[in-house]
């Protein structure tokens, strides 16, 4: 029986992969290396900082490369100040808490930049369990942020749905035995299905997930 919906945050509540993008650009401007779209979507989307650092930029100390990530995150942070909720997600969260169902958000995001963020979309007091990946074993794309969430929520896999932007979120989710939905902000259909995705949507209005939702529960209406 459904009783929990597991979100991720970049690229699933928001679409910041434009603004992060961005912001990997111009950090990654000061050490004379330029980056694409192509580039940023197979070597750094859904990645954890010191995983991309390391891949990169492997020259680096630790150090150098924890200041080269905080220097990007707050990068991000000051082009974000006017981001929106993904479209259909007020609705999907109302319905949620109609039905009383438990929720938690599932990132690989950085402290500074999940308080941020969840503050500037007036969702905090929406996700009151947060589980980062930074204070776990291990990040997406391993299991572990999923299973914890899990765990912390007393679920079985087949009592949630996780959404998901990123390959490496998806792996992650589906790793733990989770239905996946997959939210095509960033990635093409055809990765996220090649990732693991039960199923891809465009956005929290798609018509599939009232009709899937209504399955489980009921009562979802979608615009």
């Amino acid at each position: 029986m459904l009783s929990a919906i597991l979100f991720d945050l970049d690229g699933t509540l928001v679409n910041t992969d434009p603004l992060h993008f961005r912001a990997w650009q111009e950090i990654l401007r000061e050490y004379e290396l330029e980056i694409d779209t192509a580039f940023y979507q197979t070597r750094i989307s859904g990645r954890l900082n010191p995983v991309i650092v390391q891949d990169i930029l492997p020259h680096l100390s630790l150090e150098e490369g924890e200041i080269l990530a905080e220097n990007k995150e707050a990068r991000f942070r000051e082009l974000a100040l006017l981001l929106q909720p993904l479209a259909g997600l007020d609705r999907l969260l109302f319905w949620i808490k109609e039905q009383g169902l438990k929720v938690a958000l599932v990132t690989n995001a950085p402290r500074k930049n999940v308080d941020f963020m969840l503050s500037v979309l007036k969702l905090k007091e929406t996700f009151p369990t947060v589980i980062l990946a930074e204070d776990l074993k291990a990040g997406k794309p391993d299991p572990a942020p999923y299973q914890f969430a899990l765990e912390l929520l007393n679920l079985h896999p087949e009592d949630a749905i996780a959404f998901e932007d990123s390959p490496s979120g998806i792996r992650s989710s589906v790793g733990a035995g989770i239905f996946t939905i997959a939210i095509a902000s960033t990635h093409d259909h055809l990765i996220l299905e090649k990732a693991g995705a039960n199923k891809v949507i465009v956005d929290f209005t798609d018509e599939f997930l009232a009709d899937f939702l209504n399955t489980k529960i009921g009562n979802l209406t979608v615009s």
